[in-house]
């Protein structure tokens, strides 16, 4: 576990700019809170939800892949079952993707450590 916890810290110092997929605009979801923590420490979030338009002042798109320039952390408010479909789009712009804590799928899992 102190090995996950260091590496995430060493991605999060080596990041700037985290695309947040399923990013709720309903400030009670887990994913609002995450996201507005990160900017209020300096990270820009790109939120990524084709329900919305914008959320916490940042436009938002309706898939990764509409995401017109790279981002260096995909971070993931999804169901387990609706990640293998993300992973690909994941490794395509960022150089790396998390799930929400809890949310495992591991044979995406491993094809995105293998990249």
């Amino acid at each position: 576990m102190n090995e996950d916890i260091n590496t995430l810290r060493r991605i999060l110092k080596q990041t700037k700019i985290i695309a947040v997929v399923g990013l709720s605009a309903n400030w009670w979801r887990p994913s609002y809170f995450a996201a507005k923590y990160l900017q209020e420490h300096g990270y820009r979030i790109v939120p990524v939800n084709p329900q919305y338009q914008q959320v916490l002042n940042e436009k938002c798109y309706p898939r990764l892949r509409d995401i017109p320039f790279k981002v260096d952390v995909v971070d993931c408010f999804r169901k387990s079952e609706e990640i293998p479909a993300l992973v690909d789009d994941a490794i395509a712009i960022a150089q790396s993707a998390m799930a929400a804590t809890g949310v495992i799928h591991h044979e995406r899992r491993a094809k995105h450590r293998r990249r």
